[in-house]
């Protein structure tokens, strides 16, 4: 484009302007990608291409997907609480994006880990606000570093899968400020991602991509974003309304859409200064982009190169929850029986928009032989065969790839074959699985957040089996969202949560188990002990059989806001995740500057292996006139590989704002006593140190800038 936006503007007829806004359907220019734009010829302007997705490119091609790397998902990396790394990662993802063709990514995923059973809890980041934006601003830059744009999404509080497209979230102002928007308005202010995807969900009474109090007044008007605004494909009812909220692109698109805005237009239902704003919009994002500069893409990623990452990225979010007397690291040269079908039908990843079509993925059986570990030979022969000849019945073939496949039974062995391999073998490495996905959410039930019964008489036969001769029991757990572990956990000597992660699974799981990997993930979300403990029991609404509303009743008691202050114990706590080293916190010391708080701190390997830590600091505020957590995180770090007896000074600096409360419209730091605790997750508080704030603090709308 030659010629200023605003004279291209002019140029434009109506009908142009309608067309520019609606979405041309899916890619014709890049064939099995998500969408496109419509072109404009007699204009010199082309279409921009948009694709998934937040695990790695997914471009499903015509007849035959596009070959893109199958990264960690994004409860993985939110794991590894290392922005360093997930920018590496997010860098790697663009530049096959950019590869490809394609213009913009439709990722990553911004929202709160609400509930467990939400079926893309494993394409979220966290919980908690503050690791939601920090670890989602470091992937943004990433891709956008590459000359491809990111789209953060889903615009906002669509924290479930059921009845997504029709759901109402009602949430107070003072919630969604704190906890749900907060994520995205880290990312936005720290990133200025190109696009913002309006969600399915209504929130408060109107659709999301149809609310100009979220897209325009606080979206634009306070929070500064300058890109575009497109709606998720087919949300909200009215593009008109859509039009007026601030919702530039409608996605993905029809002719029927350009007729309606046209016709608005013309009857003065919609006043064409509101469709050049869009217009205007579009254009300007879409000069940063390749395709207007005429990049030649190769369609030839450097897959190699981007494996390592994937790897790495895996390696430092694997969470070691569980490690008695030692159990692990193993001996290289340990006898090894791995039991469960998930050795074979490793999961890399989630279904739906998050789905990859990598060249490879190592499953955790491949891995282990790859490392040249001690396998029980027979005992892998007998679950190969197995499993082939399960998915031949008609009951346990898959439908297609974006279905998940039936869970096959997991307890086919006798107590007799299991005794024979507890005699001949060191340790008993059980995977458990669970595929979730775009579209539905799990249930609180057996299979689900529970262990069905075949995994739970498999877990027990094998325990009772090992440990009768004081043989090792080690559970990998290759799930997406937390799962129930407290009623079986003393059955087994360690617990390795491997979440999904991606494509070099088998590999990075061989390296834990024998130690040349030191875990160093800690949990960007709680295992609650049961279901019935989730704060968010209004999940997924009401009515429960066919939900049209769900209340968030617990307001900003989320995850471990509500574990911590209503002193309920969960199975594993927010920001836990053992080390094969041990670590030491010492010398704190908290200056309270004019706008922010400088937390100073010396970690030390106090073990016997290199490892890395992360350091959370957490603050507790005073008892005021408004209710609050009982502490809250504020900001981490994670040390660089220390060797034992390695010291690592670390300062971590907390601007005064982010300890504000949202109350009539105002933030608010109130005066009194807060409370610095820093530790190793939020219940193992290492170090505490006490700060007087003498005088009530009062900000407009510039949080977190």
């Amino acid at each position: 484009m030659s010629v200023s936006i605003k004279e291209l503007i002019s140029k434009m007829t109506l009908e142009e302007k309608a067309s520019l806004v609606v979405g041309a359907g899916k890619s014709q220019r890049v064939p099995g990608a998500a969408g496109e734009t419509r072109s404009i010829k007699r204009l010199g302007i082309p279409s921009i291409v948009m694709t998934d997705g937040p695990q790695g490119v997914r471009i499903e091609g015509d007849g035959k997907p596009y070959v893109a790397t199958a990264f960690p998902s994004a409860i993985v990396l939110a794991s590894t609480w290392n922005p360093e790394v997930v920018e590496k990662v997010g860098m790697a993802i663009g530049e096959e994006a950019r590869e490809y063709g394609v213009d913009i990514l439709l990722a990553p995923g911004v929202n709160i880990h609400r509930n467990p059973l939400c079926g893309r809890t494993f394409e979220y980041f966290s919980e908690d606000p503050l690791l939601t934006g920090e670890i989602s601003s470091a992937y943004v830059k990433g891709v956008q570093s590459q000359g491809v744009g990111a789209c953060v999404k889903h615009f906002v509080a669509n924290n479930q899968e059921t009845n997504r497209r029709i759901i109402d979230t009602i949430a107070s102002e003072r919630v969604l400020r704190e906890i749900y928007l907060r994520g995205f308005e880290i990312a936005i202010k720290k990133a200025k991602p190109w696009a913002v995807m309006s969600a399915y969900n209504k929130l408060n009474g109107e659709y999301c991509s149809e609310n100009e109090w979220l897209l325009t007044k606080v979206l634009r008007e306070e929070w500064g974003f300058e890109g575009i605004v497109m709606s998720d494909w087919g949300a909200g009812e009215n593009p008109v309304k859509q039009l007026k909220a601030g919702n530039d692109l409608i996605m993905p698109g029809s002719d029927e859409q350009v007729k309606v805005l046209i016709e608005a237009v013309k009857k003065g239902e919609l006043s064409e200064e509101i469709l050049n704003r869009s217009v205007e919009r579009i254009l300007k994002v879409m000069t940063k982009t390749l395709t207007l500069r005429g990049y030649k893409y190769s369609n030839k990623p450097d897959l190699e190169r981007h494996a390592k990452i994937a790897y790495e990225a895996a390696a430092e979010g694997i969470v070691l929850l569980k490690n008695d007397n030692n159990a692990l690291p193993l001996s290289s040269d340990a006898k090894i029986a791995v039991f469960g079908t998930g050795q074979i039908e490793t999961l890399r990843g989630g279904l739906g928009s998050g789905w990859t079509h990598p060249k490879y993925v190592v499953s955790i059986l491949d891995g282990l032989r790859e490392r040249k570990l001690n396998v029980d030979v027979e005992l892998a022969e007998k679950y190969e065969k197995y499993v082939k000849e399960m998915r031949k019945r008609k009951e346990y073939k898959p439908e297609s790839p974006d279905i998940p496949l039936p869970p096959l039974p997991q307890d086919f062995l006798s107590e007799e074959e299991i005794e024979k391999y507890a005699k001949r073998n060191d340790v008993a490495l059980i995977v458990i699985t669970r595929l979730s996905g775009e579209g539905r959410d799990l249930k609180p039930e057996k299979g689900g957040f529970y262990l069905s019964d075949d995994e739970r008489k498999l877990l027990e036969k094998v325990s009772k089996c090992f440990h009768k001769y004081e043989k090792k029991v080690v559970a990998i757990l290759n799930i997406g969202q937390p799962i129930e572990v407290y009623s079986w956990e003393k059955l087994v000597d360690a617990i390795l949560l491997i979440w999904q992660p991606g494509q070099e699974a088998g590999r990075v799981v061989a390296d834990v188990l024998i130690g040349v990997i030191n875990p160093s993930g800690k949990l960007p979300i709680t295992f609650p002990k049961d279901y019935n403990d989730v704060p968010s029991w209004s999940f997924p609404g009401e009515p429960p059989e066919n939900p049209v509303k769900v209340v968030y009743y617990e307001d900003i008691y989320v995850g471990y806001r509500y574990y911590g202050t209503f002193g309920v114990e969960p199975a594993y706590p927010f920001g836990h995740g053992l080390s094969y080293t041990k670590f030491e916190y010492s010398d704190l010391k908290v200056e309270l500057r004019e706008d922010h708080l400088t937390v100073r701190f010396k970690v030390k390997n106090v073990g016997k292996y290199p490892g890395k830590e992360v350091a959370q600091v957490y603050v507790s505020p005073p008892r005021g006139r408004v209710p609050k957590p009982l502490l809250e995180l504020k900001g981490f770090h994670k040390t660089r590989m220390l060797k034992p007896g390695e010291v690592e000074e670390v300062e971590v600096k907390i601007p005064l704002d982010l300890l504000a409360s949202h109350i009539n419209g105002k933030w608010v730091v109130e005066s009194g006593e807060y409370e610095i605790r820093v530790g190793s997750s939020s219940r193992d508080i290492r170090l505490r140190a006490r700060i007087t704030i003498t005088k009530t603090l009062t900000y407009g709308f510039k949080i977190l800038q």
